[in-house]
């Protein structure tokens, strides 16, 4: 057996390390851990999404504000292309270095990057430099934060109990709407409370500048965390093998290909569900429906408090009847659902909006809700942070940076404001293709795949 097939190769079951006396209070921790360090990145996020409107007349000068608010979404969508490219170094790291490792050192890059942006200068003080500073701490904050999601989810994975993990994996994606939903309440405090030159002048800075104490209580966390038994199994058996070397990339692509393929299917639904529902509807009904920023702002917080529950609801749902059935049913329930519901958006009626984005939200979780767990069963131990980085990634860097932007281009270009439905209806048809190609781990021991 070549090395590389042979690091391939799933643990022995009788690798697997007793587990540890205090394995509740280590797995609660590693849940807090997990739970700060995406809601510091979602956070972050979603106060760029949130304050689109504001940055883009803070740092671009145009006369046309479609133009300066297409240009502000550019710069979110570039900064995605770090993405990728950070999943392949963060993940290998993971795999090769620890998993405690990679998130410790990431958490530090990431939120001194999104600290930063709040310091910035505006384009009225420095020009050009002030956009494209805003690019270069955007993609930093691309590249480090692409480890996140990927590397608290597997960390999770790997210590909860096999008929739990979707319970406890949903723990990531509900860290995401918990960031979101606080940008959200102190975008919307802002906009009710403060006066608009003020929210211009200075407000805008308040949530980015937060990153940077709350990285720093993440970072203590996790360096006071052990690597999971899984992990550490495969490091023993990788010790007691000669001239063995970890290849995560390398062998991800040799041998798991068809996986993460399918993987990055999946994830395209999630990408550009998650963006075009969570991030980029307050934007869209402030500027192509005409709602005012007050109530779009409000539907969406309203939305968010609601999505908290869902998603632990669907992660414990999936426990039961499986990631793939659930997987499935989202695809199903996005391509029937997304044309009505923009359609029903365009009322600008508070209720009937917000009685929508509750719906959406709902579907949207059933996705959220069961995906970090399937790509934790989809990869074996020695790839398995590589794997889920990269297909996560790829995914978002395609698919979910580009949706705010491509769906004002769309308005803009069509004339309709249900374009960016067909656009997610066509991105829902293919990934129910990759989940009807997928394979069902759900009721696996992570060391047996």
């Amino acid at each position: 057996m070549s090395d590389a097939a042979a690091t391939s190769a799933p643990l022995s079951a009788h690798t697997q390390p007793p587990a540890p006396e205090n394995e509740s209070g280590i797995i609660k921790r590693v849940a807090v851990s997990s739970f700060l360090g995406n809601f510091i990145e979602w956070f972050d996020y979603g106060s760029y999404s949130y304050f689109a409107t504001i940055i883009a007349a803070v740092f671009f000068a145009s006369e046309d504000p479609t133009v300066a608010l297409i240009s502000t979404f550019a710069v979110f969508a570039v900064s995605f292309v770090m993405r990728p490219v950070g999943a392949l170094f963060w993940g290998s790291l993971g795999d090769k270095k620890g998993r405690k490792w990679a998130l410790s050192v990431s958490i530090f890059l990431m939120s001194g990057a999104t600290f930063l942006i709040g310091c910035l200068p505006t384009y009225e003080m420095i020009g050009l430099g002030a956009p494209l500073l805003l690019l270069v701490l955007r993609m930093v904050q691309g590249f480090s934060a692409a480890g996140e999601y990927a590397g608290a989810a597997t960390f999770l994975a790997e210590y909860a109990p096999s008929d739990k993990r979707g319970l406890y994996c949903s723990i990531v994606p509900a860290s995401t709407s918990v960031g979101l939903l606080v940008g959200s309440m102190l975008a919307t405090f802002m906009t009710i409370f403060l006066a608009g030159d003020a929210v211009l002048a200075w407000g805008w800075r308040i949530p980015f500048l937060l990153a940077g104490p709350l990285g720093l209580v993440a970072h203590y966390i996790r360096t006071r965390l052990e690597d999971s038994p899984t992990y550490q199994a495969m490091q023993d058996e990788l010790a007691a093998k000669e001239n063995e070397v970890q290849h995560p990339v390398r062998d991800l692509f040799k041998h798991h290909l068809r996986a993460l393929i399918v993987s990055f299917g999946a994830c395209m639904l999630n990408a550009v569900g998650f963006y075009a529902v969570l991030t980029y509807l307050p934007t869209y009904l402030e500027t192509a429906v005409g709602m005012s920023a007050e109530s779009s702002q409000m539907a969406t917080t309203i939305s968010l408090v609601a999505y908290v529950a869902f998603v632990f609801i669907s992660g414990k749902i999936s426990d039961i009847f499986g990631r793939k059935k659930m997987l499935i049913t989202a695809c199903i329930l996005f391509v029937v659902l997304t044309v009505p519901a923009f359609m029903l958006l365009n009322t600008a009626d508070f209720a009937v909006v917000l009685a929508v984005e509750l719906v959406m939200c709902f579907v949207l979780t059933i996705n959220d809700g069961t995906l970090s767990s399937y790509l934790t069963e989809t990869f074996p131990t020695d790839v398995r942070y590589t794997g889920f980085a990269l297909s996560f990634n790829l995914a978002n860097a395609i698919f979910g940076g580009t949706a705010a932007m491509i769906s004002t281009w769309l308005i803009s270009t069509t004339g309709s404001n249900v374009a960016p439905a067909w656009y997610m209806v066509v991105i829902s048809l293919i990934a129910l293709l990759a989940m009807i190609m997928s394979k069902e781990n759900s009721h696996k021991d992570l060391d047996s795949i």
